[in-house]
């Protein structure tokens, strides 16, 4: 496994060994801090943040304090990653070192052209598709950087949203479509990735016979949202990943516009896997509804983990099912 981009450059000398704790904004699980010395993460992606404790590493949602040096590492969205450098250089003290971590395929090259066109960029290092880029903090942070700063803003439909989430500008069409065709529901509801909380706040508002209604949702600042757009007392919010998420009881309908991308690639298997959780996670008796984009070819997943199901419409592009005798309900 090749090392990463930032212990190739302390090893080789590009970079000094920075001052502890390092700060490391958008922390992925999957990566080796040692270099860094003690490093304190930043999450706010329930996968990636139980992964981080669980290997014994101090990971918050919130960064507080000020560090010596910081690490961000990017994500597809150019929002939020302007936002964490933004956050990193305000946590930073003057004169720190603050890298900034990516793929090509992230947009690591656009990241770097915006970096110097407001900073004096110290140096980079490109491998393995890919580039860490350094520099110090200055003692003042350019008026620039700080509109970097993503918070939560109210689009015209009245709903909060996140910069650098899904579907920022107002509620997704698929989303519209899924709650126009739902069957009346009743029980116990689940939103399986619930993101700001649209399609949520929309079940509620038009099914009375609803008891209580689940948001179960990865992304702290989604969830964080949706409290706000959803004010429903039957509503209760879980910050989980819904692929593994287990309910204390199941439910009776669960409603799903799952995720399909890792990066900024495709990824159908997200898909899939929520499909399975739900199925896990539902009465004997309980329905699943879904939306998908027409393209993505979740047929044999539905028909391999429930009994029966249906084409409730497939128009502008999505589709809409229903699925009926979960064949792994309450697992």
């Amino acid at each position: 496994m090749t090392p990463d981009r930032w212990t190739l450059a302390i090893e080789g000398g590009e970079i000094d060994p920075p001052g502890t704790p390092v700060l490391v904004l958008r922390a992925r699980a999957d990566s080796d801090f040692s270099a860094l010395g003690q490093v304190t993460c930043v999450q706010g992606f329930a996968p990636d943040h139980d992964r981080l404790a669980a290997r014994g590493l101090d990971v918050s949602v919130d960064a507080e304090g000020d560090f010596p040096a910081a690490l961000v590492q990017i994500t597809k969205s150019r929002a939020g990653t302007l936002s964490s450098i933004a956050e990193a250089m305000g946590h930073v003290v003057p004169g720190g070192l603050v890298m900034v971590d990516g793929q090509k395929e992230e947009g690591i090259e656009a990241i770097l052209k915006q970096l110097r066109r407001v900073f004096e960029v110290d140096g980079v290092m490109s491998k393995s598709h890919g580039k860490l880029i350094w520099l110090r903090r200055p003692e003042l942070i350019p008026e620039d950087v700080l509109g970097w700063i993503a918070t939560p803003r109210e689009g015209p439909d009245g709903y909060v949203t996140v910069p650098g989430g899904f579907s920022v500008d107002g509620p997704d069409r698929g989303s519209e479509i899924l709650v126009a065709l739902l069957p009346q529901l009743k029980g116990r509801v689940a939103d399986w990735g619930a993101g700001w909380g649209y399609l949520a706040g929309e079940v509620l508002d038009e099914h009375a016979e609803i008891e209580t209604l689940d948001l179960i949702e990865a992304d702290h600042a989604m969830l964080e949202a949706a409290r706000v757009n959803v004010t429903d007392p039957r509503a209760a919010f879980h910050w989980a990943d819904a692929t593994t998420y287990t309910p204390e009881a199941p439910y009776d309908a669960i409603i799903c516009n799952p995720p399909f991308h890792v990066g900024r690639r495709a990824d159908p298997s997200l898909g899939r896997a929520f499909i399975q959780s739900a199925a896990r996670n539902l009465t004997s008796r309980g329905r699943f509804f879904m939306v998908a984009n027409r393209h993505l070819p979740y047929e044999d997943t539905l028909k391999a983990t429930f009994g029966t199901g249906a084409m409730l419409g497939e128009l502008e592009g999505y589709k809409i099912y229903e699925a009926t005798k979960p064949k792994t309900a309450g697992r």
